[in-house]
């Protein structure tokens, strides 16, 4: 049986989401054995990028004009999809609860929809708008509702930045006209970024810590580059280059509502692999995003022709998702 474009890209949206929701599970050892948040990510988007190199440079097939069009795209996802989101959430961190800025940074879906509502100029339909009320009340019972209290207000605009970086990934994502294959712009982006952070800590602006030797692992010792490679391979690597396909295919709104999927994945993933305590709220929570990824999705159904390619292009990045836990269980790095 032969997939649609639009399902093609729900199962790549998919597969992304459940790979980035790994992250937490897989840094998690590094930064209990001492490894800082920021030498976690430089190299994750760092090794994610080389592992992609081959693959893209074979995908290009020689057509190297198509990487200098797209170089714009490429410096946009590296320098604000990859590393900006990432510094964005880390500065929030500082001053506000983890909860409060996961919640704010995947507030990127309503950014998409209100700015293809002020771009189009056109109220967007009642199954959006019941979509995202629906997804947005699944990601508060996900992280928990605890997440809405009050907070440092710079550490609140350091969040909101965050999200705006997501958006922008998502969005430059979805922008396939200049012919750069997806495994190739996320190689390149991965590998802009992953420069950009290690130029970072490396200027000693945020603390770059690593630490050699064995760790703790799903309880057993393991060298300290099994869950690097994993995490760059599976939760970097594999997880861009499916979230980059899937936006590309399902436009940058769509694809980002079902990225919300990776808050549910990341409790998953803790509940089996660290025995973390998974709730009926959470479980709800993750049916609520469905329900608003199925409204949105319905949109692009019942739109006319000329409409659903409109929708399809970019409104206006984790992850990478960075590699932060939420009480132990999910890693942001987009």
């Amino acid at each position: 049986m032969k997939l649609s474009g639009t399902s093609t890209g729900l199962l790549a949206a998919l597969l992304a989401s459940a790979s980035f929701g790994t992250s937490g599970v897989l840094a998690k050892p590094l930064m209990e054995s001492g490894w800082s948040p920021v030498a976690t990510v430089t190299l994750r988007a760092l090794g994610g990028g080389l592992l992609l190199l081959p693959v893209a440079l074979v995908s290009m097939r020689g057509r190297w004009s198509s990487l200098w069009r797209a170089r714009s795209r490429v410096l946009v996802m590296g320098v604000v999809g990859v590393a900006f989101t990432q510094l964005a959430y880390f500065a929030a961190i500082r001053t506000v609860p983890v909860s409060t800025a996961l919640l704010v940074e995947f507030l990127a879906p309503l950014l998409l929809v209100g700015l293809t509502w002020a771009r189009t100029r056109r109220t967007p339909q009642r199954t959006v708008l019941a979509g995202s009320v629906l997804a947005l009340a699944g990601l508060l019972l996900v992280i928990g509702p605890g997440a809405i209290r009050s907070v440092d207000l710079v550490g609140l605009l350091f969040a909101f930045g965050a999200a705006a970086g997501c958006a922008t990934y998502f969005a430059v994502a979805a922008r396939s006209g200049d012919g750069l294959p997806p495994v190739a712009l996320a190689a390149s982006g991965l590998l802009v970024g992953g420069v950009l952070l290690g130029a970072v800590g490396a200027g000693g602006l945020l603390a770059f810590t690593v630490r050699g030797g064995d760790l703790p692992m799903f309880g057993s010792p393991v060298v300290w580059w099994v869950p690097l490679l994993l995490l760059a391979l599976v939760s970097t690597a594999f997880a861009y280059a499916m979230g980059i396909t899937g936006s590309e295919l399902l436009g940058s709104r769509l694809a980002s509502f079902v990225g919300l999927l990776e808050v549910a994945f990341a409790a998953l993933f803790a509940w089996l692999l660290l025995g973390e305590r998974l709730t009926v709220l959470q479980l709800l929570g993750g049916v609520l995003i469905l329900a608003g990824i199925t409204a949105v999705r319905a949109e692009r159904v019942t739109e006319p022709e000329g409409q659903v390619a409109e929708l399809a292009e970019p409104a206006a990045v984790e992850p990478v998702k960075v590699p932060v836990a939420l009480d132990h269980l999910h890693s942001k790095a987009r």
